[in-house]
Order: structure tokens, then sequence, then C-alpha cells
């Protein structure tokens, strides 16, 4: 399904995830998107791996775009000069460089930095789409701190659902809608991390994984997991959480607006996971 980016999507300092077909269905989406930094006076980057990428050729094209690019506020970055092919990115340093660069973007007189990037070069592989799905949660949390924002763009059909669902599941927002549940980013004060969407019998191992990929670190002996967007979670996603808060010698606390969280705790015993009921 082609879904197109939002307004609130675009204009919005946001972590997309953005599956695509092709090249030129991809084209508008990051048109708007980076059209919606330059208004807003964000530094504006698109990474590509592509020299000849019409989603280029097309930015290029936009008066407002060339206009950006000759002041320094826009630029069309080629990915592999920066990495070679079958890179495997250290995720803290790949946080450290967005860091340092909309530090530039601040100093320079912009009010952030914002970033379309063609990633699927760089998850090509296993050992490669591992690292990177830690980086992308790693990421995350900086950019809740830091007026720092990306549509990471990735090639569906020469990825896969599979790798794709790995990928999506770790940001907030995006357009793969086949992906039930999200582990990404709390906002500063909300816990560790937060959970949106459903959890169930068709997603419990990606939630296994994207727990591990996320790799939590306790504080005070708690993982707290803001949950009140989690429409549904069954018995398996709550066994994951407390084995996963087990093996840090934690208890996992969940923030619910759901009350019947707590009642499945107390039936299948699990003494590892405290469900704090909000309003």
């Amino acid at each position: 399904m082609d879904v197109i980016i939002s307004e609130r999507q675009a204009a919005r300092q946001s972590h997309l995830c953005w599956s695509y077909d092709d090249l030129a269905a991809l084209a508008g989406q990051a048109e708007r998107y980076l059209l919606a930094g330059l208004a807003a006076g964000e530094r504006v980057w698109y990474i590509t791996p592509h020299p000849a990428d019409p989603v280029a050729e097309r930015l290029h094209r936009l008066p407002d775009f060339a206009a950006a690019v000759r002041r320094g506020a826009a630029a069309v970055v080629p990915l592999f000069s920066t990495y070679s092919h079958g890179h495997v990115v250290d995720p803290p340093t790949q946080v450290a460089a967005y860091a340092a660069a909309t530090d530039e973007a601040l100093a320079a007189g912009h009010t952030g930095l914002r970033v379309v990037a063609e990633a699927t070069e760089l998850v090509r592989t296993p050992a490669q789409l591992e690292s990177f799905t830690r980086y992308e949660h790693l990421v995350d949390r900086y950019m809740r701190i830091r007026p720092f924002s990306a549509m990471c763009a990735y090639d569906r059909p020469g990825l896969g659902d599979r790798a794709v669902a790995e990928l999506a599941c770790m940001h907030p927002d995006g357009n793969v809608e086949d992906v039930l549940f999200r582990l990404h980013a709390a906002a500063p004060g909300d816990g560790h991390a937060a959970l949106t969407g459903e959890l169930d019998l068709s997603n419990h191992e990606l939630f296994r994984a994207a727990l591990d990929r996320a790799d939590l670190r306790p504080v005070d002996g708690e993982l707290v997991l803001s949950a009140t967007g989690l429409r549904f979670l069954d018995h398996r996603a709550l066994a994951h959480l407390a084995e996963y808060a087990g093996r840090r010698d934690a208890t996992a606390v969940l923030r619910t607006s759901r009350s019947a969280a707590a009642r499945l705790v107390d039936l299948l015993d699990l003494p590892g996971i405290r469900v704090e009921v909000t309003r």
C-alpha cells in the first residue's frame, strides 16, 4: 500500500521508518519531509547510495531546495562517501556522528538537523541488520533530547518483509502497517522505553528480539516501560519481559491504563513484573 506521509509526520521532530517499493514512490515522501524541515529552519540532508538517484534529481529541481543547497542548509550526501560496501555500523559511533552534525547545524544558526537516509545497503546481511536495529533504538533515545530527526528508508522488495519488520518495530512512527507493535524511546522522565500497539501470538518472537536489541539498562533495580499506548498484550509477551528483566537482575515496571495486565501478571505468577495502572 502506498501510504502518504502526513503533514503531522513531516512537520514534527520525528523518527520514521519508511519502506518503499521503488525510488519513484519514495521521492514525494522525501520531498515533503525535507521541505518541512527547511520551513522549520533545520539543516536537511538526503543520504543516498545511488550515484544517479531520481529522488536527488527531483530535489535539486525544487527552487527551495536548490537555494538551500547554495546557502548550506541542504545537501545530498553519497552514502558510500562515508561507508564501504558491507560496512557494519557501530551504534554508539553512528549516534555520535549525528550528534556532532546536529551540533554543527545549530552552530551555523539552524534549528536542528533532519535527514532522509536510504539505509538499505547498511542492513543487507544478518550482522548489518543486527547492529543497525540496535543503532535505531539508540539514536531514537538521542532524538528525544536533541533537535535531530530522520526518515529511515528501506527497500522492502530488496530486504523482505521480515527484515523491514525488525527495523520498523524500533521506530515510533512510519508507514509499515503490518508491524503491530513498536518499542521505542520514551519521553524524558517516562521510563526506559515506550511500548505501543499490540503484542500477540504473531509477533512475540519479534518482541523478544526488539527487547534484546534495545539493551535497556536498569536503574535502582527497575526497568520502566511506558505502555499507555499498548492496546493488547498476551502471556507470551509478559513471559519474555519477565525473562528479560530477570537476566538483568531487575523488576520490569509496566505502566499501562489497562488493569487487565495486572490481573494477567497475577494469574501467571510473574514476580519479575510489576504493573502500575495509570489514569
